[in-house]
């Protein structure tokens, strides 16, 4: 047995290592996967070169099995679960009761505070028709303007106690000022319109935080304040390309020169107190004050540095990863003093992971059977090299130790759509292309495949977003490509290199009938 180990995430960002020549050399695939997104990946990868794939995953006391062959059985992304409960847009901004809803909350701060905001602003610098693109987003535009004027105007940093500082007044933005206002809005005795208090039920009435560098909460042992300061700054200083620092010391003295300024209550300020609001809320701001919103966006817009001032830079968006301390520590953080707020116990970052990475422990009784199981498949794909493999042979397996059950069922097999081919019925399914295997052709010699072999008039083909021939392009440069080979084609038009791994070329085909002059599905 020769093994080969890889300490790299397997995913579009290292198609460079596991590229064409790597699955290649493969007769199968068995993952080992944590996650959906991961095993729709390689599901992609199997499903294009044609591998078997033998999935399994386990949760605590239930195990899974799937075996994916091609063109037997249908492949894994083929059937989706239905999509997990969501939480309440209103619980989670105005009356969460459970630290799942304050982590999901924290994980949603973060996404919009350290990835999406970064986004943006990389958005805006590489277009030059920003507000056109923007124009687009109706619902959401006045939020992306706002938040491009707060990072890249009134709240960019040129150094590491700008971010520190900034740190401090987003503690007291989010955990004080914005309790302030809802306690404002609806006070601790304020009863419904049918007698009873507002504050009761699941509806937990809510206390600001005063900013504590010492304090340390009882139920997860942990400076929440320091902590939250010292991540969010550290995540702030990355985005921005400004070095980080984690000494106290250093915190201490900044945080005793920070201004904070009082709390002012708003006026006008409307807050839905259940989804019902929530939604009317949403669907009134879509519906009406358009005009004042295009104002809105252009006078901020215009308050903005040109993309030629900030030539150059460029910010870096954060991926939130559970399996890193730091993202983590802003995460739990940053939950736990929303629980404080709500009176919820707080949880340490060793739970916080877990709760907010849906983590259930593994059992070695449920893996030790899923992975049996899944051999006793890898045997039959493996051994039936003298016969054809059978549907009804192969089995995806389900089990819960703890009722106890389990079950063992035939894979589904592929669906198929009628279509005809070369003057046949073809039936078609996901794992079916047409592949064209004679080598580096020319443009001409592939176009005249099609109409030889389909009897089908090219008259569109591209690669990713590069069009590499059109009916309405500039004949002379047709003329030209033509008599190039396709990867010549290819590196000329998208101005890139093709991989020394890249031994296939994908391309997409618009072409009509030469019979009917009917465009044709491909």
């Amino acid at each position: 047995m020769n093994i080969s180990d890889y300490v790299e995430k397997v995913g579009s960002d290292t198609e460079h290592l596991f590229g064409d020549d790597f699955y290649d050399k493969l007769d199968g695939v068995c993952t080992a996967l944590d996650n959906v997104e991961a095993r729709l990946y390689v599901d992609q990868r199997c499903l294009f070169y044609r591998l078997p794939m033998l999935e399994s995953g386990t949760l605590g006391t239930k195990g899974n099995t799937q075996v994916v062959v091609p063109h037997l059985t249908e492949n894994y992304g083929a059937t989706r679960d239905p999509p997990e409960k969501s939480i309440p847009v209103c619980t989670l901004k105005n009356f969460p009761n459970q630290i799942q809803h304050t982590l999901q909350w924290a994980r949603d701060y973060f996404e919009g505070e350290f990835k999406q905001s970064a986004e943006d602003v990389n958005s805006y610098l590489a277009s030059p028709n920003f507000a056109e693109t923007l124009a687009k987003e109706q619902n959401t535009k006045l939020d992306t303007v706002k938040s491009l004027r707060r990072t890249l105007v009134a709240e960019r940093p040129t150094r590491f106690e700008d971010c520190v500082v900034w740190a401090r007044l987003k503690f007291e933005e989010l955990f004080k000022n914005q309790i302030s206002q809802l306690l404002h809005n609806f006070p601790e005795d304020q009863v419904t319109s049918t007698g009873t208090k507002f504050w009761s039920g699941s509806k937990r009435c809510p206390k600001p935080l005063a900013f504590d560098l010492y304090s340390k909460c009882e139920d997860a042992g942990m400076r929440n304040h320091f902590d939250f300061i010292v991540a969010a700054a550290n995540l702030r200083a990355s985005m921005f390309g400004i070095k980080g620092r984690n000494d106290e010391e250093y915190f201490r003295d900044v945080l005793n020169n920070v201004i904070v300024p009082d709390f002012v209550p708003k006026a006008g300020v409307k807050i839905a107190s259940n989804e019902s609001e929530a939604k009317e809320e949403a669907e009134v701001t879509n519906r009406g004050g358009e005009m004042d919103v295009d104002t809105e966006c252009e006078e901020i817009l215009n308050e903005l540095p040109k993309q030629s001032e900030l030539a150059g830079f460029q910010l870096t968006p954060v991926d939130f990863d559970k399996d890193i301390d730091e993202h983590m520590l802003f995460v739990t953080a940053c939950s736990n003093l929303r629980a404080l707020n709500y009176s919820i116990p707080t949880e340490d970052t060793h739970r916080s992971r877990a709760i907010a990475g849906r983590i259930i422990p593994a059992i070695a009784t449920t893996t030790a059977l899923v992975t049996g199981l899944i051999c006793l498949e890898l045997y039959k794909i493996t051994g039936t090299s003298q016969k054809e493999l059978q549907l009804d042979a192969l089995k995806n397996g389900f089990v819960n130790l703890a009722i106890p059950f389990m079950t063992l069922s035939e894979p589904t097999a592929p669906a198929k759509t009628k279509a005809i081919l070369e003057g046949k019925e073809w039936n078609w399914t996901a794992w079916d292309s047409l592949d064209f295997n004679m080598g580096d052709i020319t443009l001409q010699e592939f176009l005249d495949i099609f109409e030889q072999k389909y009897r089908l008039d090219v008259s569109m083909l591209s690669y990713n977003v590069s069009i590499l021939f059109s009916f309405f392009a500039n004949r002379k440069k047709v003329e030209e490509r033509k008599k190039m080979k396709m990867s010549e084609v290819v590196t000329s038009v998208s101005k890139k290199q093709l991989p020394p791994n890249q031994l296939f070329i994908i391309l997409e085909v618009i072409a009509n009938d030469l019979d009917t002059d009917e465009e044709v599905e491909l």
